[in-house]
């Protein structure tokens, strides 16, 4: 097994309206990508675990082009609302990092 954190060469949280959050999960080599994907370790339940969201409502997408993944996730309050503790969403990719991915010299 290793981290997310050890094979991604970005893992960052983004702005995606006022009701919504991103995840974007970048990797250098395309190998490294694919192995995430298709390991089939990040998913909609394991996403609404790690941010008490409801997996209903979780959407991961690939984009092979950019060997990246995007997570897609409704936002506990309204970007900007005087309980929003991050507006842009920069600070809330913490908890993927240490997702543990499948992983072995042999795959």
């Amino acid at each position: 097994m290793i981290r997310l954190q050890d094979v991604a060469n970005s893992i960052r949280g983004t702005n995606n309206g006022i009701t919504r959050r991103s995840f974007d999960i970048m990797f250098d080599k395309e190998d490294d990508f694919r192995r995430v994907w298709s390991s089939g370790a990040i998913t909609p339940e394991l996403i609404a675990e790690l941010y008490r969201v409801p997996a209903t409502e979780v959407r991961i997408f690939d984009y092979p082009p950019a060997y990246a993944i995007k997570i897609l996730m409704p936002r506990k309050v309204v970007s900007g609302s005087p309980d929003d503790t991050d507006i842009d969403g920069k600070q809330q990719h913490v908890p993927l990092l240490d997702i543990l991915i499948p992983w072995s010299d042999d795959t």
